[in-house]
């Protein structure tokens, strides 16, 4: 269905009405007299809109909509699929238009939340897309990837980052060493502790990605240490909100300064979005140089800054690896401070090292997940049945993988729990795209290391078999208990230990504010059906069905 008044254009698509501005319309007019075809670039700049535009007209063709302008006639045609990937509202994680960049689209840790490290085997990155994206997509979710297997011989990091984007050269050059050097010129290149830090911070913008290749290990020592910056905010902003403004609008100075170099940039501590999010951490009291501020603020200064350190400096958030010959770390610069052990021995530690950009990987992401989607599609086109017996088949495949049989912090496997949750929804009479949400909201789980994304993970791997009706519920089931936990006092006292752990780190109870908005988001209380369900199916002494049982189900919801 479609309507319009002068200045808007109203479309539902299945439970949503989606509204557009007539001049958000006509600059994204897809026609070839708007869009160049070959490149996709506008033709038209903001200025070449007639001031006052309004729809004139609008008509629903099938799975297009025309739209006609007032005053000059113009008319655009858009796909609906097209029009409801870009409603407005539901832009970036939360619908604020972020860029994937901030901590709402990252998986925060803390080490003991890891049941395994993310990581790859660089045989087989370099021999399966899917691997390949499944490496990349763990820099972007966790901040870090573990590739190992990369032959210990020099060079090689150069050959691991160019497989994802371009080296970044510094005046340490495109390739640098990590190792004794007699008079060193960083303290990087001594057998010295090194705390957790953000390399180059006296650039701006500074290295987004970084990669350590491991050639020889110490004999004694030597340990790296990562610390995820994104989570340790999180803890500030919710139990010191002073301290983390400070951190957060104070720019501070750092340098760089040899015989052929001088660096200098000014940043907080803590970067925030416009939106007021996390997107960097800036780190590295070697390289900070004075500041130059009121007194009053110095010194308020450096009581936040004491307290900022501190916190990142607990052993609890260091996760530490003895990289051995052949394992090249690569990491998220913006947000994973790294560091480690001092070093003994005669033989020395020796990595390499080399920088990248994230933007850079998420391109080659986005064009691995693009030609996959492409793979998935011609499937599709298979002969009737071939598709759905498909996704019956990978979804049972995760039900009967070893990952099911992972307990994550409660008394039942993440399988006797996804099968318990449909259980209860069934026996509740919930309609069927409700149960298979109950029975697939942890799927996220299944398919990758256990994080606090695993619904928008779970839901995104659905959507290429099921509606909204399935996924949206899935995505927002932790949501939903963080709504919960504002909206129902008592809530908060019915959580498992688990639940109340992982509470903090997927952002707490919600503020009134956010409460009131996902009460009044599509599919929200679906989602607070599948958490209460959630909440239940942890019941040691229950038996639920096999996966079988429900596999009729999700088959013929796949056929609608």
């Amino acid at each position: 269905m479609v309507s319009w008044d002068d200045g808007k254009l109203e479309l539902t698509v299945g439970e949503r009405t989606l509204c557009f501005p007539a001049v958000w319309l006509r600059d994204n007019c897809p026609c070839p007299a708007c869009r160049d075809p070959d490149s996709g670039q506008k033709l038209k700049d903001i200025t070449d809109i007639p001031n006052g535009l309004a729809v004139a007209a609008a008509e629903d063709i099938g799975e297009s909509v025309v739209v006609t302008y007032a005053p000059d006639r113009h008319q655009s045609t858009f796909a609906r699929s097209w029009l409801a990937r870009h409603a407005l509202g539901y832009g970036g994680a939360d619908g604020t238009g972020e860029d994937g960049r901030t901590e709402d689209d990252k998986q925060l840790w803390l080490p003991a939340d890891l049941d395994q490290l993310p990581q790859g085997s660089w045989p087989r990155y370099l021999a399966d897309p899917a691997d390949r994206a499944g490496v990349l997509d763990a820099v972007l979710r966790w901040g870090f990837v573990l590739l190992r297997d990369v032959p210990a011989e020099a060079g090689r990091v150069l050959e691991v980052a160019a497989s994802f984007g371009f080296v970044r050269e510094t005046n340490y050059g495109r390739l640098f060493d990590v190792r004794i050097e007699p008079r060193p010129a960083n303290l990087a290149f001594t057998r010295r502790r090194i705390l957790p830090h953000t390399d180059n911070p006296y650039r701006d913008p500074v290295p987004t990605v970084q990669l350590l290749h491991c050639l020889r290990a110490a004999d004694d020592g030597g340990e790296t240490s990562l610390t995820d910056g994104f989570a340790a905010a999180r803890e500030l902003r919710a139990t010191d909100g002073e301290t983390f403004q400070i951190m957060a609008g104070t720019p501070v100075p750092f340098g760089y300064t040899d015989q052929s170099t001088e660096l200098r940039a000014s940043q907080p501590l803590i970067q925030l979005s416009p939106r007021g999010r996390v997107r960097g951490i800036r780190f590295n009291n070697r390289s900070a140089r004075p500041l130059r501020l009121p007194y009053a603020e110095v010194t308020a200064f450096y009581a936040a800054y004491r307290r900022w350190a501190e916190l990142l400096a607990r052993p609890e958030r260091q996760l530490k690896l003895r990289l051995a010959p052949g394992d090249c770390l690569i990491f998220d610069n913006t947000r994973i401070l790294h560091g480690r052990t001092a070093f003994g021995g005669t033989g020395g530690r020796h990595l390499q090292g080399c920088y990248a950009d994230l933007d850079g990987l998420a391109s080659t992401l986005a064009v691995l997940r693009r030609e996959e989607k492409g793979r998935e599609e011609k499937g599709r086109k298979e002969p009737e049945g071939r598709s759905n017996m498909t996704a019956i088949e990978a979804i049972g495949e995760l039900f009967a993988g070893p990952g099911a049989n992972d307990y994550l912090g409660e008394p039942v496997t993440i399988g006797e729990h996804l099968r318990q949750a449909g259980a209860l929804a069934e026996a509740a009479g919930a309609d069927d795209a409700l149960v298979a949400a109950a029975l697939l909201h942890d799927v996220g789980h299944l398919r990758s290391a256990p994080g606090v994304g695993h619904g928008e993970a779970g839901a995104q791997w659905l959507s290429q078999w099921f509606g909204q009706a399935v996924t949206e519920p899935v995505r927002l089931h932790v949501a939903a208990k963080r709504y919960l936990c504002t909206a129902e006092p008592g809530y908060f006292g019915l959580l498992s230990a688990e639940s109340v752990r992982s509470l903090a780190l997927q952002g707490g109870p919600m503020t009134a504010e956010e409460a009131a908005e996902f009460a009044a988001a599509p599919h929200a209380q679906e989602a607070v059906a599948v958490r209460r369900w959630d909440d239940q199916a942890k019941d040691p002494a229950v038996t639920a069905p096999p996966f079988a049982h429900f596999a009729p189900l999700l088959e013929a919801l796949t056929r609608r």
